[in-house]
């Protein structure tokens, strides 16, 4: 049993059966807002790897290769941002103020709040990770010591939220443009998902909101670490 647990291809079938069993889950329960097809997908997996005794660092091993997918198909999201290209330029200036506010809030209060509630010091790094997207929160985790186990958990549970939190309060917003945005920086992977069942210039501009976050966030963020914490 134990070979078979360790065979990359069971982690790979599981991880995408979960997900599929989550939307087939979604649309069954009448896609309610607040129980979004990933949360789902998750809480199978979850159960899944408890009920087979299984720890985060034999399914993070194992599954390999969709981790690698994950980085790669966060590089092919910039094909709809350049179909955008004309859209992108116009809306340049107002965009770029946004990505600032937005990475200094979203890993900012994240670790001010993690640390003035008194966790552990391996705890309040990997919540500082909170606010980019998986591929790139990961890389940070290494950089600053953070627990990529938590730190993978965080950032998933995060984009969860704050993609049911995001889509109500962005009801009203007619824009395109502005909704994907947000939504890229507010839920990273999940949020862009979610844009592009909007339309590709949603999911165009929520790509690129959770790409140069990413980017933006890796820059200034190990340095804030180093200075508070060393």
């Amino acid at each position: 049993m134990s070979n078979i647990l360790s065979t990359p291809l069971v982690w790979m079938v599981l991880t995408l059966s979960a997900y599929e069993a989550g939307f087939w889950l979604h649309k069954k329960l009448k896609e309610p807002v607040f129980i979004p097809p990933m949360l789902l997908s998750l809480i199978i997996l979850i159960g899944v790897l408890l009920a087979a005794d299984v720890n985060y660092q034999q399914y993070f091993e194992g599954n390999a290769f969709i981790h690698f997918l994950l980085g790669t198909s966060t590089v092919a999201l910039a094909v709809p941002l350049y179909q955008s290209l004309s859209r992108l330029k116009a809306a340049a200036v107002p965009l770029m103020l946004v990505l600032v506010l937005g990475s200094l809030l979203g890993a900012g209060v994240a670790l001010a709040l993690a640390h003035f509630s008194g966790l552990s010091h391996g705890s309040v790094l990997a919540f500082a990770t909170r606010a980019v997207t998986t591929p790139m929160a990961l890389g940070i985790a290494e950089k600053i010591h953070a627990p990529l186990a938590l730190a993978s958990a965080i950032v998933i549970v995060s984009g969860l939220i704050g993609a049911m939190v995001a889509e109500p309060l962005l009801k009203f917003v007619r824009h395109d443009i502005a909704k994907g945005f947000a939504l890229g920086l507010a839920a990273h992977g999940v949020g862009t998902a979610r844009a592009l069942q909007i339309s590709p210039t949603a999911g165009a501009f929520a790509a690129l909101g959770m790409s140069l976050n990413g980017i933006l966030t890796a820059l200034w963020l190990p340095i804030i670490v180093k200075w508070t914490f060393s």
